[in-house]
């Protein structure tokens, strides 16, 4: 991955994974141990889903730009349901507790999708490609007359 994918990539999910700690904390003072192993799951959840989404689409970006915007739109969806397939899924597990896990799960999909959108905002990705200037400028271009 270029540096600049990475360095995305860790701007997204270093608060997503904060938040996820915190969660945890929040739900083992609150629900004890199953609440805290229902937060680490739907942490954990969210991270997988949105970081792989987050390569793919990196990746779509560097080989294919012309579906960039599409491949997005279709990500983001896919990846939302995707999550409710997993809620539904679990539903009524007694592995761990759903609402901890249903709470975290949303609280880190958010802060992941805004921190990605800041890290977007934040980067200095260039858009023109200045392959003109090194060309040789005694060349001349129009009319000759």
């Amino acid at each position: 991955m270029p540096s600049n994918d990475v360095r995305t990539l860790l701007r997204t999910a270093v608060p997503s994974a904060a938040v996820g700690v915190l969660a945890v904390g929040i739900s083992a003072v609150v629900g004890g141990g199953e609440a805290a192993l229902g937060a680490l799951v739907g942490t954990a959840v969210a991270i997988v889903f949105m970081g792989g989404g987050l390569v793919a689409l990196q990746r779509t970006a560097k080989r294919l730009p012309q579906l960039f915007q599409a491949m997005g739109l279709l990500l983001y969806v896919l990846q939302l349901l995707l999550l409710f397939v997993f809620l539904a899924v679990f539903k009524g597990t007694e592995l761990f507790d759903f609402k901890a896990f249903g709470f975290t799960l949303l609280a880190v999909t958010l802060v992941w999708i805004a921190a990605q959108a800041r890290a977007y905002m934040k980067a200095k990705i260039l858009y023109v490609d200045d392959s003109s200037a090194g060309a040789d400028k005694s060349q001349k271009t129009g009319s000759s007359s």
